[in-house]
């Protein structure tokens, strides 16, 4: 069993610097910059023995009432009622602020064991500053430098000292990993109202202001016994518009979180289709080899004069032919139309994209298809298969040993890969066929 351990405190105290120190990993986007964190971000980790799931949190700012603020002290909310043990993480060089009192007092009254930690104390001669902290009322304050790693050991034993009975299980042997599955589109199509809506709750903040989520955000979730991570990610806008570091790191981050996603959803405005960014959001996708479904969403705000859903089907043909094996599924994260599909189509496209074809049918398949059409002459040489087998899954990987791979026209690859997907269910997945040399 994995407990949650929420990581709070007010704006530019250092949480997400913590947090990546204590994940091992750069998840949270880090900048000199109040409010860079505005969603919760979950990661595991381990600590003698036990799994932790760590939250990132907004900055909080006591007595928020609209906007950004309110939204994040919602979703800071929310972690805390998750949470086995709470961190509030203070500034030790700025000293105790008002701040940092209303925070500690809500703290209090939840009645959750927390650790103060005391950070910025870089080396030794800080470490008195921790000792102001007393105060907070929420015991011994644990100096800490998240920046240079100093004292996170000592922290993690804290919260590992706080936690409930031992009462940790190992990962079930042969148990199925979860889906992982990325949200991709541009700014403002509906990327976290979806996410939302599929797991019935408010797990990422939603605004009408076009680049809301600027982390990848990763949120477990299970559906008909089938367990799934959704990662919402910021929206990627054209190259040319990436200005500030913080949207640069987003797209950075959006392309991480690409490369370790199973399936991608890439969702486009229905009144806004296949804009110059889709296409190259859905190239991405593509070339990464990731699983695939386009989604319409916002199909709500569509009326007939703008087309029916087989017209609209069919200009994503025509716009997209390089991922014509993608389905395409109408939503409206708004209203709910469509999202209950989409579970079920993401677990077919995955089945996919992590098939198997054995080596006998795959050479039948490549017999046939030569025997149906010979390939092409060039310059009086012609492609000869020698045999074919499959490398790999995710996405599938075949390689194919032939006389001469400088004889293979790009027509007749296209070809062959026709035939495999008329013989095996693989719609969703892209395909690699990889040719080489016969070594005889």
């Amino acid at each position: 069993m994995s407990h949650v351990v929420a990581v709070v405190g007010r704006p530019n105290v250092g949480k997400s610097t913590l947090f990546n120190r204590l994940t091992g990993r750069r998840i949270s986007i880090v900048r000199d910059e109040p409010g860079i964190t505005r969603d919760r971000i979950y990661a595991d980790t381990e600590w003698r023995g036990r799994r932790l799931t760590l939250v990132d949190t907004g900055g909080l700012v006591p007595g928020a009432g609209e906007g950004f603020p309110a939204a994040i002290a919602q979703q800071v909310e929310v972690a805390l009622e998750e949470a086995a043990v709470i961190v509030l993480v203070v500034d030790a060089r700025a000293g105790v602020t008002a701040v940092d009192e209303d925070i500690a007092r809500r703290l209090r009254r939840s009645g959750k064991p927390v650790v103060v930690c005391a950070n910025k104390i870089d080396d030794g001669d800080l470490v008195h500053l921790a000792h102001a902290f007393h105060g907070l009322g929420l015991g011994e304050p644990v100096p800490v430098s998240a920046e240079h790693g100093l004292g996170t050991g000592d922290l993690l034993d804290r919260i590992v000292d706080l936690l409930p009975g031992d009462d940790a299980e190992p990962a079930a042997k042969g148990e199925t990993p979860a889906i992982r599955v990325v949200v991709l589109g541009r700014p403002n199509v509906g990327k976290s109202s979806l996410v939302n809506r599929l797991l019935g709750q408010d797990r990422v903040i939603v605004s009408d202001v076009p680049g809301t989520t600027r982390d990848a955000v990763d949120v477990a979730w299970e559906y008909d016994g089938d367990r799934f991570v959704l990662i919402d990610t910021a929206g990627l806008r054209r190259q040319a518009r990436v200005s500030e570091a913080v949207e640069y790191y987003s797209v950075v981050r959006a392309r991480r979180a690409l490369e370790r996603a199973d399936v991608a959803l890439v969702l486009m405005d229905a009144a806004e289709l296949l804009t110059e960014q889709d296409r190259r959001i859905v190239n991405l996708a593509e070339d990464a080899g990731r699983a695939l479904i386009i989604v319409v969403n916002k199909w709500d705000l569509v009326d007939a004069r703008q087309g029916t859903a087989d017209a609209v089907r069919q200009r994503i043909r025509d716009r997209l032919p390089q991922v014509d094996y993608a389905p395409i599924v109408f939503t409206s994260a708004l209203t709910g139309r469509g999202i209950s599909r989409l579970p079920g189509v993401i677990r077919q496209v995955y089945e996919a994209y992590t098939r198997d074809v054995g080596t006998g049918l795959l050479n039948r398949i490549l017999q046939d298809a030569v025997e149906r059409h010979h390939p092409p002459s060039v310059k009086g040489r012609r492609l000869r298969i020698r045999y074919a087998t499959q490398v790999r899954r995710g996405p599938p990987t075949f390689l194919v040993f032939v006389n001469d791979p400088k004889l293979l026209v790009e027509n007749y690859r296209r070809y062959l890969e026709r035939r495999i997907r008329e013989a095996v269910p693989l719609e969703g997945t892209p395909i690699r066929l990889v040719f080489r040399p016969s070594p005889s």
